[in-house]
């Protein structure tokens, strides 16, 4: 801050997610660290933010469909994307009058090593010989 005087732009892109058979394999300790990456890292990163940030300044969060259509398999990862889309509409709200935009995207299905860090082996070799084999090596279609 000290060397360029002003913070223009925070972009909240990191999460968490694990994938499970159903809700009760969740546990306590997972849950609470899916919250405290995907929303409590975005609140808090965004709060100070906002101590620093003037005028036409921007905070983009990293959403996701998981907020507005859930899979099961991913039911604590989708309930804090909803939360993260509630959160950025409820800042939106309370510094729109300081001239701070703060806004929400789902970029869509982005090939990254989280994808195949969630599934089942079988179902991730499946994928990846199938998009290899339509040429399409870093994409899902």
């Amino acid at each position: 801050m000290s060397k360029f005087g002003r913070l223009d732009i925070v972009v909240n892109n990191a999460a968490f997610q694990r994938t499970y058979a159903k809700p009760a394999d969740i546990s306590e300790h997972e849950f609470d660290q899916t919250f405290r990456t995907n929303v409590y890292g975005a609140f808090f990163l965004s709060q100070a933010a906002l101590q620093k940030m003037g005028k036409g300044g921007s905070i983009i969060n990293t959403c996701s469909i998981q907020a507005f259509d859930p899979s099961a398999h991913l039911l604590a990862y989708a309930a804090t994307k909803a939360a993260l889309v509630n959160l950025t509409k409820g800042m939106a709200k309370a510094f729109a009058t300081q001239s701070i935009r703060i806004n929400g995207v789902a970029p869509g299905p982005v090939w990254t090593p989280l994808i195949p860090s969630t599934m089942p082996r079988s179902k991730f070799k499946r994928l990846t010989v199938t998009r290899l084999s339509k040429g399409r090596p870093s994409q899902p279609k």
